[in-house]
């Protein structure tokens, strides 16, 4: 299981003694519950943007007492977390960012193309724009945009133009309209490829309700930063444009930055990472079998292997 291997890879960081392990993307706390019991001598730090989450992760971690601590915040707050709690350095950061199972399936977040709900979409339903609101409100081709960069839609413009239609007769509030302008605005040959053809839209709302690439973006280097010598990081992905994000700030950190044609290349040019996964890692065909969402988790790893030079 790729949870599995997650510990696996976060192992030799975590089974010291006072060892502090950050579980950036609590959800229902399944990770930071497996992290907990196969590290007995660690404490966690999780964080989440969604109450709803910390409340019921919560209760499942309650047993482990204090060696919990659950913080109401977005992962890119990181570095701040931790120096509230005096944490100079942690052993372990894990990121999971897939959305929660528990707001895909329940209705009334409108995550979901699957079932009808309200257009909402926002991890922490206190703060930002609902997903009605961004398409009833940016000019087309600013739409045109978040679909194609974060959704990979060919048919961006196409999709556009009929909610744009659309929206002018009457405001968008539920999924089920969107779905339905969607199939009605994609030629028959797009309609056969790659299931719901409402997907990637979705894929592409929520990445810019939630700003998540730009929340990853701050979030994984202030992680790596965060990481005392010896400290690993996971991070499960599960598109493109996250894993492409994460693997050029784990080559950044693997690769010397001495100018070239130095004979001997001094410390504070040397790597502060080494990559612990060759590539991405996938998922086996059995654990896509068992469970369809876990089909495009890309996992990567990197260990610190020194402080920043001063």
């Amino acid at each position: 299981m790729m949870l599995h291997r997650c510990l696996d890879l976060l192992a030799p960081a975590l089974e010291r003694p006072g060892a502090v392990v950050v579980d950036c993307t609590l959800g229902l706390g399944g990770h930071s519950e497996a992290l907990l019991a196969r590290f007995p001598e660690a404490r966690l730090v999780a964080l989440d943007r969604d109450k709803e989450a910390l409340r019921l992760s919560g209760e499942r971690l309650a047993p482990y007492g204090d060696r919990a601590t659950l913080v109401h915040a977005v992962y890119d707050e990181l570095p701040a977390v931790l120096a509230r709690l005096g944490l100079a350095r942690v052993q372990g950061v894990l990121f999971d960012l897939g959305v929660s199972s528990m707001q895909l399936d329940e209705a009334d977040r409108g995550f979901a193309y699957a079932q009808d709900a309200p257009l909402d979409m926002r991890m922490d339903q206190s703060a930002g724009m609902s997903a009605a609101e961004v398409l009833n409100t940016y000019p087309p081709g600013e739409l045109v945009r978040i679909l194609r960069a974060y959704g990979e839609e060919k048919q961006a413009k196409r999709i556009v133009s009929a909610v744009v239609r659309e929206r002018d007769k009457e405001p968008f509030t539920h999924s089920a309209r969107l779905v339905q302008v969607i199939r009605d605005a994609l030629p028959q040959a797009a309609k056969r490829t790659g299931g719901n053809p409402a997907k990637r839209t979705f894929q592409a709302l929520r990445i810019e309700v939630n700003g998540e690439l730009a929340v990853l973006e701050r979030a994984v280097p202030a992680a790596v930063e965060a990481l005392g010598v010896g400290g690993r990081i996971a991070v499960l992905s599960y598109h493109s444009l996250e894993d492409r994000l994460v693997k050029q700030v784990f080559a950044a950190g693997a690769a010397t930055t001495a100018p070239p044609g130095l004979p001997v290349v001094p410390e504070r040019y040397q790597p502060r990472l080494k990559l612990l996964t060759r590539g991405a890692e996938l998922p086996t065909e059995e654990e896509i079998a068992e469970n369809r969402r876990a089909a495009p988790a890309r996992l990567r790893g990197a260990e610190r292997i020194r402080e920043d030079a001063e």
